[in-house]
This record gives C-alpha cells, sequence and structure tokens, in this order.
C-alpha cells in the first residue's frame, strides 16, 4: 500500500490580499479601475494642498513674487524661514510650550483614563454603574461655555498652563473604548494573579496593560494630537501672548497676515516673504502628527474595533 505524503500548504504572501467569502463575487476589471482612479483622486486631494504649503514655504521672495503667491513648481528652493523661526523667539517658543503641553497632559490624561476604565469594567467595584452614568450623562449634557469659564476662573487657572490642559483633560468615549477592551480580557487571568497575591494596581500594570498596547497606543494618539491641534482653550483663558501655543501664534499670523517679532528685518531686507513665514509655521504645526501617525495606524483597526464592540 503506497503512503500519501501530503504536500505542504502554502503560505500566503504577505501582501496577497484576503480570501473572499464564497458568496462574495471577484471584482471586475472595471471595478478595479474604478477604485484605483477614485483612490487617485482622493489622494490628489490631499497631498495637492500639502504639497502647496511645503514647497511655498521653502521658496525664496523672489520665486513667490513671481508666482503670485502660492508656489506649486519648486524654484529656487531656500530653508531660510525654518532657519529663522528655529532662531529663536515667538514661534520657537510658542513651539516648546506646544511640546511641553502635550507631552504633560497626553500622560496626565491617559494616566485618569486608564484608572477610570480599569474601574469601570470591574463590575464588582463600588459604585461602578452610577459613576458610569453620571460619566455617560456628560457626554449629552454640558454646563456651558460661561459657567466652565466662571469655574476655571474661580480655581484661579487663568493665565496658567494648567487651563490647557486640566478643562479638557478627560474624555468619557475614549474612556469607554478603553472600558470595553478590559472587559474582553479573560476574567481567568485576573483571578489567577489575585490568587497569586497581585493587587489591582499590580494587576493592571503587569497584566491588563501589556495586554491592552492596541488599545492604549490608540488612545494616546488620540490625546496627543488633541493636545497639539488646540486652541480654543488658550484663547479664552490665557491673556499673555508670551503664553501662547503654536496652534494660536499660527493663526495670528495667518489672520493679521504678521510676520512674528524679530523677523520683520529680514522681510524688509527681501530674503523673506510673509507668506513663507505662514506656510513654514503650518508644516512645523503638521510635522509631529505625520511622523507619529504611521507608527500608529497599525493599532487602529484592533485597537478602536475590538475595544467598541466587546463588553
Amino acid at each position: 500500500m503506497t503512503a500519501v505524503i501530503d504536500k505542504p500548504v502554502a503560505k500566503p504572501h504577505r501582501w496577497a490580499a484576503p480570501p473572499r467569502p464564497a458568496w462574495e463575487e471577484e471584482p471586475s476589471k472595471a471595478g478595479l479601475a474604478g477604485k484605483g482612479i477614485a483612490l487617485s483622486f482622493a489622494c490628489l486631494a490631499i497631498l495637492f494642498p500639502l504639497w502647496i504649503v511645503i514647497v511655498t514655504s521653502v521658496s525664496s521672495r523672489k520665486t513667490i513674487d513671481e508666482a503670485g503667491g502660492l508656489v506649486i513648481v519648486p524654484k529656487g528652493i531656500t530653508f531660510i524661514a525654518y532657519k529663522e523661526l528655529l532662531s529663536g523667539g515667538q514661534v520657537t517658543r510658542a513651539a516648546v510650550i506646544s511640546i511641553l503641553v502635550t507631552l504633560a497632559g497626553t500622560l496626565f490624561s491617559m494616566t485618569v483614563s486608564v484608572l477610570c476604565a480599569y474601574g469601570l469594567s470591574r463590575t464588582g467595584s463600588l459604585g461602578h454603574r452610577w459613576i458610569l452614568m453620571v460619566l455617560l450623562a456628560t457626554m449629552f449634557f454640558s454646563a456651558g461655555l460661561i459657567p466652565t469659564y466662571l469655574l476655571v476662573q474661580s480655581l484661579g487657572l487663568t493665565d496658567t498652563y494648567l487651563a490647557l490642559i486640566l478643562p479638557s483633560a478627560v474624555s468619557v468615549f475614549n474612556i469607554l473604548v478603553l472600558r470595553g477592551f478590559f472587559m474582553g480580557i479573560s476574567q481567568e487571568l485576573v483571578d489567577s494573579a489575585r490568587i497569586d497575591g497581585a493587587g489591582d494596581l499590580r494587576i493592571l500594570w503587569q497584566i491588563v496593560m501589556p495586554l491592552s498596547r492596541a488599545v492604549l497606543a490608540v488612545i494616546t494618539l488620540f490625546y496627543a494630537v488633541g493636545y497639539w491641534s488646540a486652541w480654543f482653550n488658550a484663547s479664552l483663558y490665557l491673556n499673555d501672548q508670551d503664553m501662547m501655543p503654536l496652534q494660536n501664534v499660527m493663526i495670528q499670523l495667518v489672520q493679521k497676515q504678521e510676520a512674528p517679532v524679530g523677523l520683520s528685518q529680514a522681510i524688509r531686507t527681501g530674503q523673506l516673504s510673509g507668506l513663507a513665514i505662514q506656510m513654514a509655521v503650518m508644516v512645523m504645526a503638521l510635522l509631529p502628527v505625520a511622523v507619529l501617525s504611521p507608527f500608529v495606524q497599525k493599532h487602529f483597526k484592533k485597537g478602536m474595533l475590538t475595544g467598541a464592540v466587546k463588553g
């Protein structure tokens, strides 16, 4: 009797398309071509304005004057706008403020959100249902802008950097996503650690958080982008122009069409263009998000869908 030798099954290539369900038809060539054209136009609509901003920021004043404004074709590239912005002054100070506020705010928001979400994910914890109902109510009802401002003022937070963090430190949506993910972790794993003598903080730090890296990465990015892009709290609670973050300085440059203090001399001598300065500040504001997003992109699907569905 001849022995039957099973042939090894070839593994699909990492870039190969996933297998389709039996009821789903294969896409036609026209459909694939239409999708490619639509995606190409979508990418062009996103990248073309960004290209214009970057090219204009590295263009000389002569090139900008010849183009009549925004530059599409690069010519006479110079980085003098970035050199002047980073040499010290209002923009450099605002960038440092934005970085520090983003780091401190993200750390504080993640600490509060993780602790709150973990407590709410333990169904036997004291008053977790009532606390959850109160948090959900804040998603639909708000005291309003004037009471919030009066509260911040009464706490003595105006003209302080805490006013940029505390009023918007916690997002209930992010807490619910974290709670849903935490509830999906095996209860037997938590119980076994508790039998070994581990407390809640140790379980959270050594078991729950390592298993929740995907959702933690996504929520961290949400908070970081929120703090980096925030401008309303600064315009509302800060009166000192030297304390303004980068987004508020960028808004002032675009609205007033003025260069920051210290750059007017370079503009008068013809080395710089006010438009190049504005575009350079925009690039500086977009750069951190554009750099960090690809590293967190792989966690978006797992972190958001699992955290929103489970529990």
